[in-house]
């Protein structure tokens, strides 16, 4: 476990890959003094690294999306703590209530978050704001290396943006993302994401104007200087980015 904040600290789950960078990271929250933890995105159904995250005997679970590499170990990590599992969408919810609105807080180990609607990853996606840190938990809205998939048709690429620019808001808060390393502004790689998107885009309306009528062959062009063993996810990044161009 790698302390990152005063109160947010690390547990890499081993399930590195293309999509997972090094692994998820499972953050482990509690404020000085407190032996109890609230813990975000318990990861995957790993014994071992579940059984690591039990040891910080967890008060209670949130989920910032349903993904399994993030949720998969929820139901496990309740049976070994006991903890309720929260999460906006209520199938993945444990014992207690789902949380919905934005500026809703859930609290525990003297840890506050308060709750920041980020759809567009996924439909369910949500961010959450420790304002004791000032540092935000993205999940897979914000990654602390390159980008991520607007997993269409579930994520919406105009939703996305949208959760971008809010989260743009929250300035020089510290990104504690669900993969990567920490980044120190939240406000700095939104724009960052921004900006990247509005690239994407121009390519992929060059790529349509110069022929490309599937999202294959508009990745083919687009993603050329990218590992094909990515090409998947870019295919549905780009099914995104067709649709929100269909529909303006």
């Amino acid at each position: 476990m790698r302390q990152v904040t005063p109160s947010a600290a690390v547990i890499l789950a081993p399930n590195p890959g293309p999509m997972t960078l090094d692994g998820t990271n499972t953050w482990v929250l509690r404020s000085p003094g407190h032996e109890r933890s609230l813990v975000v995105d318990p990861g995957p159904l790993i014994e071992s690294h579940l059984q690591a995250v039990a040891a910080t005997e967890p008060a209670l679970i949130v989920l910032t999306h349903r993904h399994p590499d993030h949720s998969e170990g929820a139901r496990r990590l309740h049976e070994l703590s006991g903890a309720d599992v929260v999460s906006l969408d209520p199938a993945f919810t444990i014992g207690g209530n789902a949380i919905t609105t934005d500026g809703e807080t859930v609290a525990a180990a003297g840890i506050v978050l308060t709750l920041i609607r980020t759809p567009g990853h996924s439909s369910d996606s949500i961010s959450l704001h420790l304002g004791s840190d000032n540092a935000v938990l993205t999940g897979d809205t914000i990654l602390g290396r390159g980008t991520t998939v607007v997993a269409h048709p579930d994520g919406v690429l105009a939703d996305y943006l949208d959760s971008l620019r809010t989260l743009k808001e929250y300035g020089d808060a510290t990104v504690l993302p669900g993969h990567g390393p920490e980044l120190p502004s939240a406000g700095v790689v939104a724009q960052e994401y921004l900006e990247h998107r509005e690239q994407r885009l121009a390519q992929v309306r060059h790529a349509v104007a110069c022929g490309a009528t599937t999202a294959r062959q508009v990745v083919e062009q687009v993603y050329a200087d990218v590992d094909p063993v990515l090409w998947p996810a870019a295919e549905v990044s780009v099914r995104a980015q067709l649709d929100y161009l269909a529909h303006r």
